[in-house]
């Protein structure tokens, strides 16, 4: 079994270091805070340099791109995983960050013969407990290869879709259709409860056609009940959308769903609500038919 660092024991990283340990790998686990603890069989460290050193791979699971920058190529004063690491390990990015300094980062490890992917992943909280998520895969075969067995222990689906930086497009793409799909079925949940039906009941009927999703089964009844225990955050959500706006930007692709699910995270953000789930966006819409119909 690998030496393996974890950087990042939020909502994704503690249950992928908890995966990776049952595996039998020695999981040496690293948080930029000291607020979160390494589940149980792994070895939690205080500096990144000791959490590094010896890896055969690197997983990362942090929120935007300059965490990312910051751990992979150092910054004043601390090395990072371009220093410390030994020609041929491997690095397992999952985090959620822009395609295009995914492969510029790629560029400067690979001149240092580190390889690397980007696995960004999708299916939650319960999905990284389960050890069931998405991983959208992008790198070279090689890399790719050498970086399945350690995605395999936390993770269901795994689709490898081109080069370095693939794996965030498909992420971006499906950061997209998400956005889409909790929208509409925040605005489905609200018209059904004002015209009288009960919602469990309608999520049946709803369930048995083509409106089933992910969605639906999972978040209805947060919609329904206005309550939104964390599970993806808002905040993190709307980063993730705003790398996916900016990608189509770039590709001169309009997304207006997205622009739309984009402002209504911003005002819930804006509300005190940035870590609840992002099915509350039932609750902006909420919101809003209260100020047109207080009654």
């Amino acid at each position: 079994m690998s030496r393996v660092a974890v950087l990042g024991l939020g909502t994704m990283g503690a249950p992928i270091a908890g995966h990776l340990a049952a595996a039998g790998h020695s999981v040496q686990a690293w948080n930029r805070g000291t607020h979160r603890s390494a589940p149980a069989g792994t070895t939690q460290h205080t500096s990144l340099t000791d959490a590094l050193t010896g890896a055969d791979a690197v997983v990362l699971s942090v929120s935007d791109t300059p965490d990312v920058e910051a751990l992979l190529l150092g910054t004043p004063g601390q090395p990072g995983a371009i220093d410390l690491l030994k020609s041929g390990a491997t690095i397992i990015d999952t985090s959620t960050i822009a395609p295009r300094a995914t492969r510029e980062m790629g560029e400067l490890l690979a001149k240092k013969g580190i390889l690397m992917v980007d696995a960004p992943v999708s299916g939650g909280s319960e999905g990284a407990q389960k050890g069931t998520l998405t991983v959208f895969l992008g790198g070279t075969p090689e890399a790719v290869s050498a970086a399945l067995p350690y995605i395999e222990t936390f993770a269901k689906t795994i689709t490898h879709l081109g080069p370095l930086g693939s794996g965030q497009v498909g992420k971006a793409v499906n950061q997209i259709v998400i956005s889409g799909t909790y929208l509409s079925l925040a605005e489905g949940i609200l018209v059904g409860q004002k015209a009288g039906l009960d919602p469990q009941t309608l999520v049946t009927a709803l369930s048995g056609g083509s409106a089933r999703s992910w969605a639906l089964e999972n978040r209805w009844e947060r919609m329904a009940n206005d309550t939104y225990p964390l599970g993806f955050k808002v905040a993190l959500h709307r980063k993730d959308l705003g790398i996916a706006i900016g990608l189509a930007d770039e590709l001169n692709v309009p997304v207006p769903t997205a622009m739309l699910v984009a402002h209504l995270e911003d005002e819930l953000i804006n509300t005190g609500h940035a870590e609840e789930d992002i099915s509350a966006l039932a609750r902006r819409l909420r919101d809003i038919a209260n100020e047109i119909d207080p009654a």
